[in-house]
């Protein structure tokens, strides 16, 4: 996994704890004050996205130091548990993509929500602090503690905010989680009791599991594997993904297909791949497979939609298949474009549920039929949807087509089967987001309530064109981006074919005396 280089100073703790300080601050705002309030969370968030920028230009790896921390610090020093903070070019650009999504959720909210707006608020702040830590936490323990803390708020979201169903969603998307999250504490106090040292330090976990037993391998790694399974969603453990989002507020809904769902593949790729790689490789074929039907799957459900926010929903299945594929094929291009997709993936769909919301505030309505001829009446609209339809069908020139085209061709380079299936992915996305966007803007307008929409007001492009910015941008120079993370790729690849190694060639070896004692007592019993 490479090497640490100590930052010397506390930047991005800072960027992590700003979000709850400020929502600690919102409590004590006279309920009253609502603008105040709203006013204050956009200036949080946008403080802390300002704050998270310098991280890019920070992290310079050199040599096999490929770990940007922070000076630990003891906590629960008996158990051996430290306040441990990095990051590598894996997390980067999911801390900068929390950070740029905060203030965009704000923004959204800014009208849609209208009830306990301090609690709405503080909710939001929260899970941003939340959701950085489990990107930079490097101490088992600390990882955990941040990975439930944000199952809280975004429970109350859904809950509190959202739709007719809320109560119903709120409760299976937090069963679900639970469920995953308890079998991998499981692992992980295996893991502390196993490793011998009195430490929940990630890499002396990954140092460790690597020796375990095959079959201890196994079984941890499906422990961890479940739980990012279900966090991704993958088929089949996906069906709590539609309803939370379609009963969540719009906010709750980007911030959960934006960051929430990346928190699967990131562990994936964090955790049970790196610590346990005998596992991985053995498990791969099965995990493609997987993936690969999720990625017909989403897209064929997605086909048959009525609501065009449960259409969007079901293509996160899709997309996030590809991003699965792209992680198990164990490729440079594969993994690199994996990482790459996580992030397309969250300003794209991120972007068609701030684009539904939009609709859904002026019309009340999110069938499908209820629309037509949108475009005559607001032409701006229009032209972002499309730009954001085409970059999640994956045009060339979008941010979709560089991730896609990444993991198809590293897939390729491992299996040509997976990427002819897989492929068809792409083809089936064109036809079910090509056909809702037919059916929502063009045509005759056929319901009065849609002559009279306003167009995008200033507030909406000021969150929406920015997400246009960094779809042409990583569409047409992505080596911004993928030079941070070509380091710590190669690394990893590097890492885990040599841990596979060595327990394909012990595995061997341990085979070699099992044959040769079954010789002996056959010699023996003659």
């Amino acid at each position: 996994m490479g090497q640490t280089w100590d930052i010397g100073f506390r930047w991005i703790s800072l960027v992590t704890f700003i979000p709850i300080f400020g929502a600690i601050i919102v409590l004590f705002i006279k309920r009253q004050r609502e603008i105040v309030i709203r006013a204050f969370s956009l200036i949080v968030t946008l403080i802390t996205f300002a704050l998270s920028i310098p991280l890019y230009f920070l992290y310079k790896p050199v040599g096999t130091s490929l770990f940007m921390v922070e000076p630990a610090l003891d906590w629960i020093q008996r158990f051996g548990i430290k306040y441990s903070v990095g990051i590598d070019g894996i997390s980067l650009f999911l801390v900068l993509l929390t950070t740029f999504l905060g203030p965009i959720t704000i923004l959204c909210s800014w009208r849609y929500i209208d009830k306990k707006i301090k609690e709405f608020h503080f909710a939001m702040l929260f899970l941003e602090t939340a959701m950085i830590g489990v990107f930079v936490s490097l101490d088992m323990f600390l990882f955990y503690i941040f990975w439930e803390a944000m199952l809280i708020p975004m429970y109350l979201i859904i809950g509190v905010w959202g739709g007719p169903q809320r109560i119903y969603a709120a409760l299976k998307f937090f069963i679900y989680t639970m469920v995953g999250s308890v079998l991998m504490l499981a692992a992980i106090i295996f893991q502390y009791f196993a490793l011998g040292k009195t430490t929940f330090n990630y890499f002396e976990f990954v140092a460790a599991s690597k020796q375990m037993f095959f079959s201890v391998q196994t079984w941890l790694f499906l422990a961890y594997a479940l739980a990012f399974a279900i966090k991704v969603p993958m088929f089949p453990f996906h069906t709590w993904l539609p309803d939370a989002h379609v009963e969540a507020p719009t906010a709750g809904s980007v911030i959960l297909a934006g960051v929430l769902l990346k928190m699967g593949t990131y562990g994936f790729l964090r955790f049970a791949m790196p610590m346990f790689p005998y596992a991985a490789h053995k498990f791969a074929p099965v995990i493609c497979l997987i993936a690969i039907i999720g990625i017909i799957y989403g897209a064929l459900v997605s086909m048959v939609q009525k609501d065009v926010k449960k259409l969007v929903a079901f293509s996160s299945v899709s997309h996030l298949g590809f991003v699965v594929l792209g992680l198990f094929v164990f490729t440079a291009q594969g993994v690199e474009g994996g990482i790459l997709q996580m992030i397309n993936h969250g300003l794209s769909t991120g972007a068609l549920f701030l684009l539904v919301g939009v609709l859904y505030e002026r019309r009340h309505t999110r069938m499908i039929e209820d629309y037509g001829g949108i475009s005559k009446v607001m032409p701006a609209f229009a032209a972002i949807f499309m730009i954001v339809a085409l970059s999640s069908i994956g045009l060339p020139g979008t941010n979709g087509f560089i991730g896609e085209f990444l993991i198809l061709l590293g897939s390729f380079k491992a299996n040509k089967a997976y990427a002819i299936f897989a492929g068809t992915g792409v083809i089936l996305a064109a036809v079910y987001m090509l056909w809702m966007f037919q059916r929502v803007m063009f045509g005759k307008i056929t319901k009065p309530e849609n002559e009279k929409l306003p167009d995008l007001c200033a507030r909406e492009f000021l969150y929406l064109v920015p997400i246009v910015i960094f779809i042409f941008w990583i569409g047409l120079y992505p080596n911004t981006f993928l030079k941070k993370m070509e380091p710590s790729v190669r690394a990893f690849l590097a890492d885990s074919q040599a841990g596979y190694a060595q327990a394909l060639s012990s595995e061997q070896v341990s085979q070699l005396k099992n044959d040769r004692v079954a010789e002996v007592v056959a010699e023996v019993e003659r």
